[in-house]
């Protein structure tokens, strides 16, 4: 028989998922990896970037499990979590307008900001950006060293990238025009396989416009070129201010393709905030068919 599973799809920037309440209803789901690799499929699903779950927690107010379209499960999405928030906050799975996130990567705390009764803006603490090498993990080196401006040599170019993990590591260079960036040859290369980053990679390119203004363009291990990622956008103002490039405790807008996040860095607290819109695209229902079967899509 098949099973019915009512959906929401959401984005941060373009940055869009499924989303699966398994708080109000319980979900039955024997493979979320087999899943979203079916409803991110434009042509024989719904069409995303992944699925995420927002579960019940035993140490935060609701818990998100995060699964790209290729069925990898992530540590953490800064546009996820916004696009939670939201989701939690507009359907009544919580009271307030500070509550915490449980993920892979530990508990984050969010703060919806209101237009009306609608979530219109999400501020997340992201906490304590990594630097130490064994802990983003990248290969090579002391352990706990940073890994900044370290030269990479491709196909017989060498490169230099500065390394960040906010929950999912993420390795940054910087170019004069992003849009020129090398997104597709580099992050193809590098992202899922590349023997220098044994837990795989988020590809980004920066261009710092000024102290508190950036542009940026990522490939995500998983799903390739997206419109927009939180975790990276954070990762690029923590890498340019590694380079001394921006200053830090001071926000920083940074441009994505689907929009802009702002990011600040403080020096009190060491933890990065990120704050950006949450959008609601629609909702409907999915017919969970026989894991040998594609899966259909009704709106």
């Amino acid at each position: 028989m098949d099973r019915t599973f009512t959906f929401t799809k959401m984005h941060g920037l373009g940055n869009c998922y499924i989303y699966l309440d398994g708080i109000s209803r319980p979900l039955d789901i024997s493979s979320p990896a087999e899943l979203s690799i079916r409803v991110s499929d434009p042509y024989k699903g719904i069409g995303s970037d992944g699925l995420i779950l927002i579960l019940p927690s035993t140490r935060a107010d609701v818990r998100m499990r995060i699964f790209n379209k290729d069925g990898s499960e992530a540590k953490n999405c800064g546009n996820g979590l916004r696009c939670v928030a939201k989701y939690a906050y507009e359907h009544g799975l919580v009271d307030r307008k500070r509550f915490t996130i449980e993920t892979l990567s530990g508990n984050k705390q969010a703060e919806v900001h209101l237009r009306g009764e609608k979530v219109d803006q999400v501020t997340v603490d992201m906490g304590e950006p990594i630097l130490e090498r064994g802990k983003i993990p990248v290969r090579g080196g002391d352990p706990g060293s940073e890994v900044v401006r370290e030269p990479l040599t491709v196909d017989g170019t060498e490169y230099r990238f500065t390394a960040v993990s906010m929950g999912n590591p993420h390795a940054l260079f910087f170019v004069e025009d992003v849009d020129k960036a090398p997104i597709r040859r580099l992050g193809a290369l590098l992202a899922d396989t590349y023997p220098l980053f044994p837990a795989g990679v988020n590809v980004g390119f920066v261009h710092p416009l000024s102290d508190h203004e950036a542009d940026y363009r990522v490939w995500e291990r998983g799903s390739g070129i997206t419109q927009a990622c939180g975790t990276g956008a954070c990762a690029s103002v923590v890498a340019s201010i590694l380079e001394l490039r921006i200053a830090k405790d001071r926000p920083v807008t940074v441009h994505l393709a689907g929009g802009d996040l702002t990011i600040e860095w403080q020096s009190v607290s060491n933890h990065v905030l990120m704050t950006g819109e949450a959008e609601t695209i629609c909702e409907g229902t999915f017919f969970a068919h026989d894991p040998n079967r594609e899966c259909s899509s009704t709106v």
